[in-house]
């Protein structure tokens, strides 16, 4: 079994704890790790919503590689046709993760903040309008190289990739910030006519993780957000399933929160209630404030 991965080495990680489940659940299985650099890696342009994760699509269509690894929250809502997310191994901390101070409200008046995301930007302005929020890039040891150099007072960064690196230690979680649809998951897509994958897959797969993931996609696949867009959702599975979902414009003056329990046998029908709730209180006309690269 070939699986595709990005080269970083939090894609990597990852893509070994997929190798040692699927080992796990066939043993004597083989499985190869593919290294495959996206036009994400080399820089392409923000407002690619595919940039991470194309060239990894193109090598399953090739048949170079059986199965794709991702980070879920990389994953456009909209796949190209013949392939599918097949499985969804168990969930890590969805939290976004302050690193530099204990929390929000230790940060001074006026202290940098760094980070890539819109949707990070575009909460902690919406809490803290006092603070400066600067563009910060890199993989998560250069973030916090910088952080440590004294670039930045504080960085944001996804808890789940802190733990995976174990690197989270002195992080500290956001609970004011709604969580990227899917962050903490790992999507596992393959050929939509590879039944040996979509098998494989499915003996890996996390159901709770699945039926959370597939709520908050179906929130972004709705709004039509991309990684442009400052979009959150958050789906919980206790006894129902609780999704909460955020739109805001990068400067954090203008957002809309909604959350709303469901049935957890449908939980894309929940997702696309969500978005059409923010759709109707204006979430088109908020995302229609950001201001491309």
């Amino acid at each position: 079994m070939r699986l595709g991965t990005r080269g970083s080495a939090l894609a990597l990680a990852q893509a070994a704890i997929v190798a040692r489940a699927l080992e796990e659940a066939e043993p004597g299985l083989a499985i190869e790790l593919v290294e495959i650099t996206t036009s994400g890696d080399r820089g392409s342009p923000i407002g690619d919503k595919s940039r991470f994760v194309k060239e990894i699509e193109d090598a399953l269509l090739a048949g170079e590689i059986e199965m794709a690894v991702h980070s879920a929250k990389d994953v456009p809502g909209v796949l190209p046709d013949g392939l599918a997310i097949v499985g969804v191994p168990e969930r890590e901390d969805p939290r976004d993760a302050l690193c530099g101070a204990a929390s929000l409200a230790e940060l001074p008046s006026g202290a940098s903040v760094g980070t890539s995301s819109l949707r990070r930007r575009a909460q902690l302005l919406a809490e803290r309008p006092d603070l400066m929020v600067s563009d910060l890039r890199g993989n998560v040891d250069t973030r916090l190289r910088k952080l440590a150099d004294g670039d930045y007072d504080a960085v944001v960064l996804a808890m789940a990739g802190l733990k995976r690196l174990g690197r989270a230690d002195h992080a500290a979680p956001l609970p004011e910030l709604t969580p990227a649809p899917g962050q903490g998951c790992l999507a596992l897509e393959a050929r939509r006519d590879d039944e040996r994958a979509a098998e494989l897959a499915s003996r890996v797969t996390d159901k709770t993780a699945l039926t959370r993931l597939t709520a908050e996609r179906a929130v972004v696949e709705r709004l039509e957000a991309t990684c442009y867009t400052p979009v959150g959702a958050h789906a919980t599975l206790g006894g129902a399933l609780e999704l909460s979902a955020f739109v805001g414009s990068p400067d954090g003056s203008t957002w809309i929160r909604d959350a709303l329990t469901g049935d957890a046998g449908h939980p894309a029908a929940l997702g696309r209630e969500v978005a059409d709730r923010l759709l109707a209180a204006g979430a088109a006309e908020v995302l229609a404030l950001r201001s491309e690269p």
